[in-house]
């Protein structure tokens, strides 16, 4: 299941320094069987793509204020579309930081997915050749293919 996130780019002191775009795709099939199996639902290769690059944090004047919207495309055709944005977001950035740097270290920084509020509803899944497309206010377009299993997996397969 695509997860569409505003990313934030975190310094090694805990300061926001930028933000990206996410897809930080889960396994509903395995996430489903028990919300304790979240970790095992993430951890495939490419699970989490990021991009198309990170847009300074003094770019963005209100980061509680961006549209979030993704379509999957399957055989060509628009398949699914929604809409959504950071005003949704539960929890403040700098709140988030405080709690991912409360009992860890970060020496080279490390970014942080703020969650999603935009994914299909059951029964859909993604399928081998579909295109998801994200886009978040002035950060840009992440697009990401599709693919299944290592044998599918080629480094050009990823770019769309």
């Amino acid at each position: 299941m695509p997860e569409p996130e505003l990313v934030i780019v975190l310094n090694t002191h805990s300061e926001i320094v930028g933000y990206t775009i996410g897809n930080d795709i889960s396994s509903r099939s395995i996430e489903g069987e028990n919300p304790l199996y979240l970790p095992q639902a993430k951890i495939y290769q490419d699970s989490c793509a990021l991009g198309p690059g990170i847009t300074p944090v003094w770019e963005i004047e209100n980061p509680y204020n961006l549209t979030i919207s993704m379509t999957i495309e399957r055989d060509g055709q628009k398949y699914w579309k929604g809409k959504t944005s950071t005003k949704q977001l539960h929890r403040k950035l700098p709140d988030l930081t405080a709690y991912l740097f409360r009992e860890d270290v970060f020496p080279d920084g490390v970014l942080l997915c703020t969650g999603t509020a935009l994914v299909p509803d059951p029964p859909f899944t993604l399928q081998e050749g579909d295109i998801i497309e994200i886009s978040i206010d002035q950060l840009g377009t992440l697009r990401n293919r599709v693919v299944r299993g290592k044998e599918g997996f080629t480094h050009s397969a990823t770019r769309v």
